[in-house]
């Protein structure tokens, strides 16, 4: 084996760049594996080329956790930083301490997430690794943490790059998760053992919701968000509501997809004595607002020894299948106890019966049913719940399990502390109903007068009405209440100020047939405060008949079971109740005792259903090719017109890429005077730029055109100009050149004119400021003339001014 390994190493250096990066990964090419496979695997690995401290790559688990949960499961993500990139890699999980050598040394269990990226290694199967070599960034997989008492764990990787592997004892492709401590009275993820407590405990449940658009902005449901009906129950070991790497059963998607606790619920009663309570709180519309407004949802619900466990979950709506849950949580401690308090932040969960990836997707059936998983900040880039950091997605809601309350002898091993003692005597407050969102009731009515004239205990009633009902397949029910109550100048306090819990079901009669006796109980949940001793019963007593007859020709039955909701949700209708045959008559003959019972039952008066609506059809295309635009979708009314005022047609804002835009400018403005006062000149005309060309629009034109312009001849010159003055005659007299032409600058020509015309002018001034600071203006400067001077013909002195363009370029 040795030698075989010498080879690999080898060929590693000598083949092409990608045999070698599928090198480091060969496995035995005798298909079954041999033992110590993996620990060569691993040592061979370390004599490739090796660098540590290497930060191109990162082995990473999700939300970057210290220590890990006995049994949870957990993202690993292998990443490569941009621009470096890896063609092979090998992924295991190692109790610390230990080299990989024998089975025994591997811990906890990697789960395939991509089988075209990942597969475990045939001859190493704790191991994973690639399925392909070729060039990729990212990698990731699921992997489950071991059971209580499994120690450290080392997650390691090792990178193949070129021909290069990336091996690390310490740094950033090895972490070293320990498993976190558990605190007195906090559940236990997996038993390890059977619950060991004794008696009975009561806990509330209460459901806080966090899913809002200021925590979770991205593409959040203004309008139809909320939280589904919770529906859970505390159960033995042998029931499974639901589970990570589990599938969901038909009442799991209907909570999932639709939010509709009822097959759930159904499900959960035939487990029979699987199940302990039935745990349910009401649907919240919308999903968040601040408690002083609504208070959270919650439920009461007991466990025992052998009903310990505690499972629920809840929709948050609109989604494909998304919840949040708890599942199979233990509130029994290994010293033999019952948790005091819970308290869980949840993430979101895919049930795999839906594929959509948006809160709105249309409905897209998982064929086949996919196992149900955790969401992730990874999943899809249209995902709300996105981040291309892979960060771990904020807590939607918050799950708070407090005990109120423990019945019967107690055998925890760690005496009770002052928190056991007062979460036992805490007040209980009355529970929720369970109403689904589906029904819409009117307000209470006031209470009606007690039932009892005396001291008595009596009870009095309120009702409600039932004004629509949404989905005819749910039931409404919950219509009326009941309180208990005495005669006037009664009062149902006791001098004692003793606080009772309510009393406890009615036990099963005494015998079988004829008349024996049942019982019930109570118990004290807080002592007077003076000390004394409660004078107030904690159990009762009452004769009961089962079977009237005792012969031999007589069927013994069971007591008479719950009735049955009414058959109509308004009106008046019929409910039923049964009760069964446990031994039919010794004689043989037909047991005649009745089984069924029926009786009418008068729900509220029946009203209209309003408003019975389909659901949004998908956003029309945008109204416009180009810029900003509108879009539609509509939704058909199903009921009376009449009596709805929801609206049919919604509208929103949409934006495509931009629409070109052309140059736009403004009107030429007039012709300026001529830059001459007399011969040839020029005049211009400008106009401005009001808008520059955008997204490929058309060019601007000139803003500035110019043309020529004559006001008048110039003066010709006299004789006695051209002779340069008097006295000089036909010589020219004194140096000037005898009559020779010299070019003069403008200044020269303007001194020439002063002199030729005996006109006393001043100098040029300075240009004026430009009329426009862009898109073409005007300069002008003015020349003046002097005062008169004597003996001088001031008929052709007169002011000058010359005229430019400036600022010619685009605002």
């Amino acid at each position: 084996m040795g030698m075989f390994l010498h080879l690999l190493l080898l060929q590693y250096y000598v083949v092409s760049s990608f045999v070698c990066n599928a090198v480091a990964f060969v496995e035995e090419p005798h298909g079954g594996r041999s033992d110590g496979y993996c620990g060569r695997i691993l040592r061979a690995q370390t004599q490739g080329t090796r660098r540590d401290g290497h930060h191109e790559f990162r082995l990473r688990v999700e939300g970057d956790p210290e220590t890990y949960q006995p049994g949870s499961t957990y993202r690993v993500v292998l990443l490569a930083t941009s621009p470096a990139y890896f063609r092979g890699f090998t992924l295991i999980a190692l109790k610390e301490g230990r080299e990989g050598t024998t089975d025994d040394d591997y811990t906890g269990q990697f789960q395939i997430i991509d089988e075209d990226d990942t597969q475990f290694m045939t001859n190493c199967p704790p191991a994973v690794t690639e399925s392909t070599p070729r060039r990729r960034t990212r990698i990731q997989v699921f992997w489950t943490a071991p059971p209580t008492g499994s120690g450290c764990v080392i997650l390691k990787a090792s990178i193949v790059q070129k021909r290069i592997i990336y091996f690390q004892d310490e740094g950033s492709l090895t972490i070293r998760l320990c498993e976190k401590e558990r605190v007195f009275g906090e559940t236990t993820e997996v038993p390890a053992l059977d619950c060991c407590a004794c008696g009975t405990a009561k806990y509330r449940l209460t459901f806080y919701g966090n899913w809002s658009e200021k925590v979770h902005p991205k593409d959040y449901p203004r309008r139809a968000n909320h939280w589904s009906a919770l529906i859970g129950a505390s159960h033995s070991r042998g029931y499974v509501l639901w589970e990570y790497g589990g599938y969901a059963s038909e009442g799991v998607r209907q909570v999932a997809e639709f939010g509709s606790p009822i097959k759930m619920e159904e499900q959960i009663r035939q487990k029979g004595d699987e199940v302990l309570t039935v745990i349910k709180t009401k649907a919240q519309w919308p999903a968040w607002q601040p408690l002083n407004l609504r208070a959270a949802p919650s439920a009461e619900f007991s466990v025992d020894r052998t009903r310990h466990l505690m499972s629920f979950l809840t929709m948050l709506g609109p989604s494909p299948d998304w919840n949040v849950g708890l599942s199979g949580e233990d509130l029994c401690t290994k010293e033999c106890g019952w948790v005091q308090r819970l308290v869980t932040d949840l993430i979101p969960w895919d049930a795999g019966t839906d594929s959509g990836i948006t809160y709105e997707s249309p409905n897209k059936p998982t064929a086949p049913q996919e196992k149900i998983r955790p969401l992730t900040s990874l999943d899809h880039p249209q995902s709300p719940f996105y981040d291309p950091e892979g960060g771990a997605i904020t807590p939607v809601a918050r799950v708070v399990v407090e005990r109120i309350a423990r019945k019967g002898e107690q055998c925890n091993v760690v005496p009770d502390s002052i928190d056991d003692i007062v979460a036992d005597i805490g007040q209980e407050e009355k529970k929720e109903d369970d109403t689904p969102e589906t029904c819409i009731y009117s307000g209470w009515s006031p209470w009606s007068a007690c039932s009892s004239a005396t001291c008595e205990k009596g009870r009095r009633m309120r009702q409600r009405m039932l004004k629509a009902q949404l989905d005819l397949s749910m039931p409404c029910l919950h219509t009326q209440d009941f309180q208990p109550c005495m005669g006037p100048g009664c009062s149902l306090e006791e001098p004692s100020t003793c606080m009772m819990s309510e009393w406890i079901s009615w036990s099963a009669c005494s015998v079988s047939c004829g008349m024996g006796m049942r019982s019930r109980e109570r118990y004290v949940k807080q002592y007077p405060e003076d000390g004394s001793l409660c004078q107030l019963h904690t159990e009762e007593t009452e004769k009961c008949v089962v079977n009237e007859e005792c012969s031999a020709s007589s069927c013994v039955v069971t007591e008479w079971g719950e009735w049955d909701p009414c058959s109509v949700t308004c009106g008046l209708g019929m409910r039923r109740r049964e009760r069964m045959v446990k031994m039919p008559p010794i004689d043989g003959s037909m047991c005649k005792t009745e089984v069924a019972e029926v009786e009418k039952c008068m729900m509220p008066e029946c009203y209209t259903i309003p408003c019975m609506l389909s659901p949004w059809s998908d956003w029309s295309e945008c109204s416009v090719t180009c810029g900003r635009g509108v879009r539609t979708r509509q939704r058909m009314l199903k009921s009376d017109p009449a009596e709805c005022t929801e609206e049919l047609e919604q509208t929103e804002k949409c934006m495509l890429p931009e629409c070109p835009v052309s140059c736009m400018v403004s009107e030429w403005s007039e012709w300026s005077e001529c830059n001459k006062s007399c011969g040839k000149g020029h005049t211009i005309r400008t106009r401005m730029i009001k808008l520059e060309p955008q997204f490929g629009g058309s060019p601007c034109p000139e803003t500035i055109q110019r043309k020529k312009c004559k006001i008048r001849k110039c003066r010709s010159k006299t004789k006695e100009e051209r002779g340069g003055g008097g006295g000089g005659g036909g010589g020219g007299g004194g140096g000037g050149g005898g009559g020779k032409r010299r070019r003069r600058g403008k200044q020269g020509r303007d001194s020439v004119l002063q002199e030729q015309s005996g006109c006393g002018m001043h100098p040029w001034a300075s240009w004026t400021d430009c009329t426009k600071p862009c898109g073409g203006g005007i300069q002008e400067r003015f020349m003046l003339k002097k005062k008169r001077a004597k003996g001088t013909t001031m008929a052709s002195c007169k002011d000058r001014k010359e005229i430019r363009a400036c600022n010619v370029h685009p605002c």
